[in-house]
């Protein structure tokens, strides 16, 4: 579950390593996996296009909170993170690194599924 003031790690190769949550897009206090939020960039790698202090649009990928599925099981990662996206809707990064989960398949965003390095 991601509120407002959460921070999460940035796990794309887009320059920017922490965030805050400013906004949960869709009208909704909570945001989870697969909801799309503003974020402000808190750290920053040197030398790349992403600053600290600039605001983006982002995507949940993972999150803290037990997630159920339909066949009963839940998923649950270690930190909350998320991926950077441009106006688009499609991610800066080139890579996103570590597993994120099957039900992006139904939410149609199939180029994070292509880039990422796993699927859980």
């Amino acid at each position: 579950m991601i509120q407002l003031n959460t921070h999460l790690s940035i796990i794309d190769n887009s320059g920017a390593k922490i965030a805050k949550c400013i906004k949960i897009l869709g009208g909704s206090y909570k945001g989870c996996i697969g909801n799309t939020i503003v974020i402000a960039i808190q750290k920053a790698a040197a030398g790349r296009k992403i600053k600290s202090g600039e605001v983006y649009r982002s995507l949940v990928v993972r999150q803290e909170k037990e997630m159920s599925r339909i066949d009963g099981s839940t998923l649950s990662f270690f930190e909350n993170s998320s991926i950077i996206l441009n106006n688009k809707n499609i991610p800066m990064g080139t890579r996103i690194f570590g597993p994120i989960p099957k039900e992006f398949r139904k939410k149609r965003f199939m180029k994070v599924l292509s880039i990422a390095q796993g699927v859980v």
